[in-house]
């Protein structure tokens, strides 16, 4: 069974890892039709059980093309239907057993609609799941959600390492607060030779690595209690043309002194409708996270530059007279359209411009 932390009680079949007696994290859920190998290993989701709120999944399988990370750092999975045979000219085994494999509790047969309209209704909850109900919901009550928990020191690298052809245009250090493969892949295509270090990282030492510029990356959990992050991203701007997506968009937010807020439920799905203020053109877009910029306070050296249409939060900013930007959704990500791949562009050319 799965108990939230308010009692709520929903009944399924245990899948995936048996790893211990319960699961414990914070419910947040995903409404993309496709992509969860994807979603399970993006390690945004440190700290967190994931709803899907497609009905079926598993059914093209898995392979060892598609891992955005080392591995999976989610807490768990929720699914209506775990698809029991699949069927893909790409797949390379089941999904229950990538689950087993990487020691990834789940469980299925949920009624994931009644679980997301009720975590719609109520925000993000902790919870629990497993076999024995006294278990699990001592387990729920005492879950905790992300607020004031640094989940990315649990998802960095531990040492620096290097991505690309040393021969490339550009020289880019990028902060590991969580980052996915695909990201790595994308600056790697547009010319950049990156190398990716630790989230506690120096200021100092990224700049004594002479980069034509620097990556923020995306991440799990709460901007405010990352040790350090903002203090040195305030240090890099102005030094070094700067893009940061995602947590790194926080972070950077923060850095140029702005606040930040965690969402009701957050935004995870690939299906985002983002208005460009520049230009005035709608990118739909991906998305994963559950803490945004407070527009109110974005400082008068910067500019609100993308605009989510369903709640008018902030989604992207510029510094003014500076070589520094951030997005709040995926622009390395493939929803269906590739809306806002330009951003990497942007940066190169602006590395081109600085340099």
């Amino acid at each position: 069974m799965l108990v939230l932390a308010d009692g709520t009680l929903f009944q399924g079949e245990l899948i995936g890892s048996e790893r211990g007696p319960t699961a414990t994290g914070e419910l947040v859920f995903n409404t993309s039709l496709s992509g969860y190998q994807e979603i399970i290993t993006d390690p945004s989701y440190a700290g967190q059980i994931i709803t899907f709120t497609y009905p079926h999944i598993g059914n093209y399988g898995v392979n060892s093309h598609d891992a955005e990370s080392r591995r999976p750092f989610c807490r768990g999975i929720v699914v209506r239907d775990l698809a029991r045979r699949p069927s893909n000219w790409r797949s390379m085994g089941d999904l229950d057993g990538y689950l087993v494999e990487h020691g990834v509790p789940g469980i299925t047969g949920i009624d994931t609609r009644r679980l997301t309209l009720h975590l719609r209704d109520r925000g993000a909850l902790p919870g629990a799941f497993g076999a024995d109900e006294m278990t699990v919901r001592a387990a729920a009550k005492a879950s905790t959600g992300t607020e004031g928990i640094d989940l990315v020191a649990e998802v960095t690298t531990d040492a620096p390492y290097m991505v690309g052809d040393s021969d490339a245009p550009f020289h880019v250090v990028a902060y590991d607060f969580g980052i996915k493969t695909t990201i790595l892949r994308r600056l790697v295509g547009v010319g950049c030779h990156v190398e990716v270090v630790p989230a506690s990282t120096p200021a100092a030492d990224v700049l004594a690595r002479a980069p034509d510029g620097v990556f923020l990356s995306n991440g799990p959990g709460d901007p405010t209690a990352v040790a350090g992050a903002a203090a040195n991203v305030a240090a890099l701007i102005g030094e070094v043309p700067v893009f940061g997506i995602c947590l790194g968009h926080q972070i950077m937010g923060l850095g140029l002194g702005a606040e930040t807020h965690k969402l009701a439920f957050g935004h995870h799905g690939a299906n985002h409708p983002v208005r460009n203020e520049r230009t005035g053109q709608v990118e739909i877009t991906s998305q994963n996270h559950n803490y945004v910029v407070a527009a109110d306070t974005v400082p008068g050296g910067a500019a609100v530059t993308h605009v989510n249409l369903n709640d008018g939060t902030v989604e992207g900013l510029a510094v003014l007279g500076v070589p520094a930007f951030s997005v709040q959704h995926h622009p390395e990500a493939g929803p269906g359209p590739h809306d806002a791949s330009y951003l990497f562009a942007e940066f190169t050319a602006l590395m081109t411009k600085a340099g």
